[in-house]
């Protein structure tokens, strides 16, 4: 490590020292198997956001033995709302994984963490250096970010050429001791002082040698990335509801959007609306009636964007489901809160006014 590498950590730690974050929940009792929930859910996702989720999912599931135990749906429905539902599926086939093959151990090298689903190069880090105190390199967004302003990076961080260089720069920039702290003060840098717009650059501790600063070329860096059309795609959502105030939930694939999440029945919006009726009709045995389509809605992720029509149905008797018992449920308002639902499906239901969910479970 250069001198200049040393004073970057050392000015960083002591920053952390007097202003970073020391009670966030993962913070407390530091084992692999929490900081590693923790670094799951923070990606992509902000701290704010996280730490009433993570609070839940620790009191459910306090163990990696618990999580690996659990059911799916139970995982999903504490999941509901934060989003990119394939890490919790992947935070529970990676449980079952360390449960059954590694004797519930969690392993303690980057190439064997990397291996587990759902954790990548960045994730390993932080849980060697936070939990294991293991001198381990992370990029995650709030690094990148303060790095390609402390060097001017002017390149799109994004590009294989540039995210390399970043790798190259904080490898360096990593000290060899303190690096469970140092980890957490990069990270609260770039969450606290050095954010996405309007950065804090005059309480910033690196600001003297921040070469974007210096050049006033800090609101432009990072780069953005290029700007591509989001595609829009429409779907025809069905609430089937019966005269004892039951609804039909389908739940949807393991893979793609709210994966795993029970939902309401989806269909592509060109399909005839009186040959779903006669679908629904045949396959549950019920008589179905149009009671109105209501105005579409909008929701966006981060590669498309969806508009729902919703259809409303009304049946007057409810049969018990015989083929796909495992894909379809019918559902009472109370036991809507037991599931995992997306969030826009969870809004629909509560704005419609046809079922009144909590949607801080949601």
């Amino acid at each position: 490590m250069t001198d200049n590498n040393f004073i970057f950590s050392d000015q960083l730690l002591n920053w952390f020292d007097r202003f970073g974050r020391k009670d966030l929940p993962w913070q407390e009792n530091k084992t692999p198997y929490r900081v590693w929930v923790s670094e799951i859910m923070l990606q992509q996702t902000q701290v704010s956001s996280v730490i009433e989720y993570y609070q839940r999912f620790m009191a459910r599931f306090p163990t990696l033995e618990s999580l690996a135990l659990a059911d799916e749906d139970n995982v999903l429905e504490l999941w509901a709302g934060l989003g990119y539902y394939a890490r919790a599926r992947n935070l529970h086939k990676t449980a079952k994984i360390i449960q059954s093959t590694l004797q519930g151990s969690f392993p303690n090298t980057l190439e064997s963490i990397i291996e587990l689903p759902g954790i990548g190069r960045s994730t390993a880090g932080a849980i060697l250096s936070i939990a294991f105190k293991e001198r381990a390199t992370i990029l995650d967004g709030n690094v990148k970010r303060v790095l390609c302003r402390i060097q001017a990076i002017t390149s799109w961080p994004g590009e294989r050429s540039t995210e390399n260089k970043l790798w190259e720069i904080a490898e360096q920039l990593t000290p060899n001791s303190r690096v469970d702290d140092y980890t957490q003060a990069i990270m609260d840098l770039g969450a606290t002082l050095c954010t996405r717009s309007k950065p804090d650059c005059d309480r910033c501790p690196m600001n003297k040698n921040c070469q974007a600063f210096q050049s006033d070329i800090q609101t432009s860096l990072p780069k953005s990335k290029p700007k591509k059309v989001i595609p829009l795609r429409h779907t025809r959502i069905i609430l089937v509801e019966s005269d004892d105030q039951h609804i039909l939930l389908e739940k949807r694939p393991p893979t793609g959007i709210w994966g795993g999440l029970y939902s309401l029945p989806e269909f592509e919006t060109d399909k005839p609306l009186d040959d779903i009726i006669q679908h629904y009709s045949a396959h549950f045995d019920c008589t179905l009636s149009t009671q109105i389509e209501e105005k579409p809605f909008k929701h966006t992720f981060s590669h498309f964007k969806l508009e729902l029509q919703p259809v409303l149905l009304q049946t007057p008797k409810r049969q018990n489901i015989v083929n796909d018992n495992d894909r379809f449920k019918w559902v009472t308002k109370d036991q809507l809160k037991q599931l995992g639902i997306p969030t826009p499906i969870s809004k629909f239901l509560k704005r419609c006014g046809h079922i009144d969910i909590d949607l801080a479970t949601s």
